[in-house]
Order: C-alpha cells, then sequence, then structure tokens
C-alpha cells in the first residue's frame, strides 16, 4: 500500500509560485517522488524587503566584533512607504529572523511587528526624517570608538585610511544638557547628530559617522549594508588612532593636500578607486 508520508515546499524564490511534492513509500522500501499539479503562493508582506536588510545588517553586528550579547542595532528605511525596520529591543543576534524586525514610521510608532523596537528607535526615527538621502542606521558600542566618544574627544585625521572615508576629523558630538537628558532622550539624541553637523558646517552625506558624547557611535549610509559597513571603518579608524597616539603622543594631523588626494580618488568626481562596472 503507498503511504504518503509528508508534504513540502520546494522554494526555488520567495516571490515566486512554489510546486509541490511527496514523498511516497512502496514496498520494498522503494521511494517515489510525486510532484503535485497544483501550486502554492505564500503571501508576501509589503515589508519583508527591508526586514530582510534589516535582519541581514543587524547579523553583520556581531559577526563583525562590534557589538556584544543585545548591544546596538540596525535599521533599514524604503522612503516611498515612509518606514523603517529595526532590531527588536533586546533580543539576542543569534534568535533574530526577518519577521522579528519591527516596522516604525518616522514619528517612531511601530506600524507592524510583535515586538517592541529598539529603545534607539526614535534616534533613527529623527535622523530617517531629517536626512532624506540616507537609507540605512547602525549603532554600536564598539570597543576603541565608544572609548573616543566617553573621552568626549573627536578621532583626528591621522592617516590615509581615515581620509579615504571621511576628509575630517571624526566628530564628537557635545554632551547633552540637563533638560535634554530630563525630556525625551532618544528623541534629543538624534538633535544632538544633527546639531554637531550643522554647527560645523558638515554635510551627512560626506560624513557618514559620528561619536555621541559619553555614549557610543551612530553610522549610517545609503543602504542600511553601508551603515554597518561604516561602523566596522570607525571602529577601525578609533583603534589606530589611539594605537598612533600611544607611539608618538605629538603625532601631527594629516596635511590637508594629502587628505583631499585620498578622499577625492575614492569619492570625487573624477575618482579613479574600484572599477567601473560596480558589479566587476
Amino acid at each position: 500500500m503507498i503511504l504518503w508520508t509528508r508534504l513540502y515546499q520546494l522554494y526555488a524564490s520567495p516571490v515566486a509560485s512554489h510546486s509541490c511534492a511527496a514523498v511516497i513509500l512502496l514496498g520494498g522500501g522503494l521511494v517515489r517522488i510525486h510532484h503535485s499539479p497544483f501550486t502554492i503562493h505564500r503571501k508576501m508582506s509589503k515589508y519583508d524587503h527591508i526586514r530582510e536588510e534589516a535582519f541581514e545588517a543587524n547579523l553583520q553586528l556581531p559577526k563583525l566584533g562590534l557589538v556584544l550579547f543585545t548591544f546596538g542595532n540596525a535599521s533599514a528605511v524604503d522612503r516611498d512607504l515612509g518606514l523603517f525596520a529595526i532590531k527588536p529591543s533586546g533580543v539576542p543576534y543569534e534568535k533574530l529572523s526577518p519577521k522579528k524586525m519591527v516596522i516604525v514610521d518616522y514619528d517612531a510608532n511601530a506600524v507592524d511587528g510583535k515586538l517592541r523596537p529598539s529603545s534607539d528607535t526614535k534616534t533613527h526615527a529623527l535622523l530617517y526624517k531629517h536626512w532624506e538621502r540616507i537609507g540605512g542606521i547602525a549603532h554600536t558600542h564598539s570597543t576603541y570608538a565608544t572609548a573616543w566618544a566617553q573621552s568626549q574627544r573627536d578621532i583626528p585625521i591621522f592617516g590615509t585610511t581615515h581620509a579615504d572615508h571621511i576628509a575630517y576629523d571624526v566628530p564628537c558630538a557635545a554632551c547633552m544638557d540637563d533638560e535634554m537628558i530630563k525630556g525625551d532622550y532618544e528623541h534629543q539624541t538624534g538633535f544632538q547628530i544633527i546639531n554637531c553637523l550643522k554647527e560645523r558646517k558638515l554635510s551627512y552625506e560626506e560624513v557618514e559617522m559620528i561619536l555621541v558624547a559619553n555614549h557610543a557611535p551612530f553610522t549610517w549610509g545609503d543602504t542600511a549594508a553601508k551603515a554597518v559597513y561604516n561602523s566596522a571603518v570607525l571602529e577601525n579608524i578609533a583603534q589606530m588612532a589611539f594605537l598612533t597616539e600611544q607611539i608618538n603622543c605629538c603625532s601631527p594631523r594629516m596635511k590637508d593636500s594629502l587628505i583631499r588626494k585620498h578622499f577625492e580618488r575614492k569619492h570625487g568626481p573624477d575618482s579613479y578607486y574600484g572599477q567601473e562596472n560596480k558589479s566587476d
């Protein structure tokens, strides 16, 4: 007698129709695969793409050694929807999944998801609302970058690794005043970041990283993946700057002509770093 032992879906892509198959056990231990004439459509959500992007970005944080335990978070925005996906609060990275990412609007209201969003959600929301050209944000407590933030110091531009990514000292936003701390703290952290760049006449499109005094770094980019990349670069820059000052406490800042050369060869109008075809 033929026994149907299980029915399963064969997934070719998350958006396609999926054919079904069944394993049929025959006498004598023989196995035959029977393909069903019908298809099953998996229900898709309009939030799936940013959930997946935010999930992948968050997974990179522990892989790159930028977070411990549940520290940090990353988010990804959809400008057409006016919404972003962010890590849920206090959930260990190894327990994350795309469906656990929380969908939030620019006023930090949860729109979709069963879990509470990150405690830093209001900071992300404010930055997305004011900086229309960013697509992702990352926040870590990586060791060296956080140490510089705790010291309330900008990270000086000592070498070409730094200049390849940012043509300025990495800014450290001033300490938050007491009234801001007593108020809507995470919301005010967003203004702390925005005001720092504004006061220094720096563009968020040129400077994609910042230290928040006594707190930790925030980074951003045109995608969530780029934001995480900038977090890793910032940690590397912070470590090298620390070691530079240990070797020579009077190390001079890199001269402007060399800073501009290295930054513009990667980011300037006549840049020549990398391939013309980005897929190469």
